[in-house]
């Protein structure tokens, strides 16, 4: 599954900085520890921003805005919860479902994520700028956090690589 940006690396072994400023090499070794921060930082400053508007605008808009934030979590820990080997059937432990199971779980992890940042275009659309509501910063800070979430999904599912040991 993360074979879309598997030769990232490559592609950027072969640029020559004469300024000495880019080490591609250092890029190449530490790829799964820089995904895994950008993903980890874009989670958190997405559930921050929701929390600041739960802090300076809570009363105008409804409590269930947040079920959306919560789906975007679960479809984080769904999708990052197999790995590609798992995907792919090469896992030495298929599962309860084997290969076909993990599949599933993985859409459904999609469809959870997906879900959430459409809802949260509802918010925002639907809410907050189709019936001029203002103040608007709560349809944008939950659209922000869904939108941050789903971002954070995909960066660290394909921007990490698996090395067999």
């Amino acid at each position: 599954m993360s074979g879309c940006l598997d030769n990232c690396g490559e592609c950027c072994s072969n640029i020559s900085c004469t300024c000495g400023i880019i080490d591609t090499d250092w890029l190449a070794e530490r790829r799964n520890a820089i995904s895994s921060i950008l993903a980890g930082s874009l989670f958190a400053v997405g559930w921050w921003i929701a929390i600041d508007v739960g802090a300076v605008d809570s009363d105008h808009f409804s409590k269930a805005y947040w079920t959306c934030g919560v789906f975007g979590t679960i479809g984080l820990l769904m999708v990052n919860a197999v790995s590609n080997s798992q995907l792919r059937g090469d896992a030495y432990v298929p599962g309860a479902l084997g290969t076909s199971g993990t599949r599933v779980w993985m859409v459904i992890g999609f469809l959870c994520s997906f879900g959430a940042l459409i809802g949260a275009s509802f918010i925002l659309f639907g809410e907050y700028v189709y019936k001029k509501i203002e103040p608007s910063y709560p349809g944008t800070g939950f659209f922000m956090q869904n939108l941050l979430i789903f971002m954070a999904t995909i960066i660290f599912k394909f921007g990490r690589v698996e090395d067999s040991y």
